[in-house]
């Protein structure tokens, strides 16, 4: 792990700059996650708590402006983390210059129903779903079923030539984050390498706990919602109302609550309720969020719902990526751990 100047004033410059550009082609994506990946603060496995939000503020940031791109940007952090992690030298040491290089990695785990990712005699077959950044990655980390359980397996897009299902993706929101089901049939063995052991994948804190930073899109989500129904109102002269000064007001709280969970659970990473943190971090972000879409859908009215309105996107885009899987699971480990005192109020 490294850990580079934290998110000073020339930074957050050349971040502004790279979000700029990051909404017109595939192309400029593309381009904008490998600027992203130049500006990375931190590289592997964060050593401290500070290390961790410095990660975590640049994650947040890239929402506030572009969920789509932090999205993807999200699992090219999460797939080096890993790769770092578990992989041989000689695989770490090529991820990190292919990255280097201008490669967007990502992670996909979301298991195809009947069509399970599998290697057999040495070929890659099978698919996944759900796989954010299909046609834009240039790498993959997905888990594999093999003779020896369940691996994770570092594909190189370019060289396994994956069928990709572009038609599935019909959602409200999140287009711009190309998630598409993916097929090998018989991929080269040239074209994958072992990443870890069996199991490596869901060894903890690293696989509750990489949740964080997909929260912090979130709450950088939640952050876009207010600053476009303030920016809507300030350009139309409405803040004087006093509704709509209790609708901003309701919605920087939303938006102050949701960042304050995030940087207290990034407080205890490297200690042992680390996980319980975040999932508590995960239903109090998901709270604010619910609440700032419902506030400002009546701040702003029928006018926030046409496409060429941002908070159109802001909106749709933050309902999609709320539906991580589990919510309901996250809501029973945090009451768990506060009937056995592992999580406690205090301040």
């Amino acid at each position: 792990m490294t850990l580079a100047a934290p998110l000073n004033a020339p930074l957050t410059t050349a971040l502004d700059a790279v979000l700029a550009q990051s909404r017109s082609t595939s192309g400029a994506m593309q381009a904008a996650l490998a600027a992203l990946h130049s500006l990375l603060p931190v590289r592997g496995d964060p050593a401290t708590p500070a290390a961790m939000l410095t990660l975590l503020q640049m994650v947040y940031r890239v929402a506030r402006r572009d969920l789509p791109l932090a999205r993807l940007f999200e699992g090219h952090v999460d797939a080096l983390q890993i790769i770092a992690r578990y992989a041989d030298a000689e695989t770490a040491r090529d991820a990190a210059a292919t990255a280097a290089q201008g490669g967007a990695f990502g992670v996909w785990n979301a298991a195809l129903p009947e069509e399970r990712l599998r290697v057999t005699d040495g070929r890659l077959f099978g698919g996944k779903s759900y796989a954010s950044g299909a046609g834009l990655l240039s790498h993959a980390l997905a888990g594999t079923d093999t003779a020896e359980g369940n691996r994770l397996v570092l594909i190189d897009l370019k060289a396994s030539d994956p069928s990709i299902d572009r038609d599935w993706w019909k959602v409200v929101g999140m287009q711009r984050s190309q998630t598409h089901v993916v097929r090998w049939n018989g991929a080269d063995p040239a074209s994958f390498r072992f990443v870890g052991e069996p199991g490596d994948y869901a060894r903890e804190p690293f696989f509750s706990g990489g949740a964080l930073r997909f929260v912090a899109c979130h709450a950088g989500g939640v952050a876009a919602v207010f600053d476009h129904v303030r920016d809507h109102l300030v350009a139309t002269g409405r803040t004087g109302d006093p509704h709509q000064a209790g609708r901003v007001a309701d919605l920087y709280l939303a938006a102050a609550a949701a960042a304050a969970a995030v940087r207290g659970a990034a407080a205890t990473w490297g200690t042992i309720p680390y996980v319980d943190h975040v999932a508590a971090a995960r239903v109090a972000v998901t709270a604010c969020a619910e609440r700032a879409i419902a506030t400002a859908q009546q701040a702003i009215g029928l006018g926030g719902m046409f496409v060429a309105h941002p908070l159109s996107a802001a909106l749709t885009d933050l309902m999609v990526y709320l539906r991580q899987p589990m919510p309901d699971a996250q809501r029973m480990r945090v009451g768990a751990a506060a009937a056995d005192g592992v999580l406690v109020p205090d301040l």
